[in-house]
């Protein structure tokens, strides 16, 4: 499974926007404010409009949360972050499988470790230590190793489930962040 959702979110796309999307009114408003080509040419020239957003790398307009990715060259819907783990965006269609990566690869750390702790144990126990020196390093490394992974991708986990549980995006929270913390409204 850790394999099947590591896969899935590499080679998912993460959700772009359409060519040529025309929003029919003002989405995050909720006003009818349908555009025609003039209106359109206006939006283009005045910055201070923040009704509807434009991708000036995209020369296009964006639908609500979606943001550039500057990794990928593309706007991508409802985008969390660009993952150098998987070489990808996590957007709006592949952030299940993120989730489902982020799970699996701490069970599966979590089991190791597991696994790994009564030799770690017997490691400074005051017996006969069975194996040879090169085992019990492997052994020792591959354990501290496997915790310390665990507990950070177990971190990840819960920052995630965190920010589903809220709908949101660690872009959106690190844009808002900025601007309770410097005082912008």
């Amino acid at each position: 499974m850790l394999l099947w959702s590591y896969f899935s979110v590499v080679f998912t796309d993460p959700g772009s926007v359409p060519p040529n999307w025309r929003p029919a009114m003002d989405e995050e408003r909720g006003e009818g404010d349908a555009l025609n080509g003039s209106e359109f040419s206006a939006l283009q020239s005045d910055p201070s409009n923040q009704r509807i957003r434009y991708c000036r790398k995209c020369s296009q307009l964006k639908p609500p949360r979606c943001h550039h990715c500057s990794v990928c060259g593309r706007c991508v819907l409802k985008m969390d972050h660009h993952c150098v783990w998987v070489v990808n965006c996590v957007g709006a269609l592949n952030y299940k499988y993120f989730l489902l990566f982020l799970f699996y690869t701490f069970l599966e750390t979590t089991l190791v470790t597991l696994a790994l702790l009564p030799h770690f144990i017997a490691f400074f126990s005051d017996g006969e230590i069975p194996g040879t020196p090169g085992t019990l390093a492997t052994t020792f490394l591959a354990f501290v190793l496997n915790l310390a992974f665990a507990l950070s991708v177990l971190g990840f986990l819960i920052m995630h489930v965190s920010l589903v549980a809220a709908n949101t995006t660690t872009i959106e929270v690190f844009s808002f962040g900025s601007v309770i913390e410097y005082g912008f409204t």
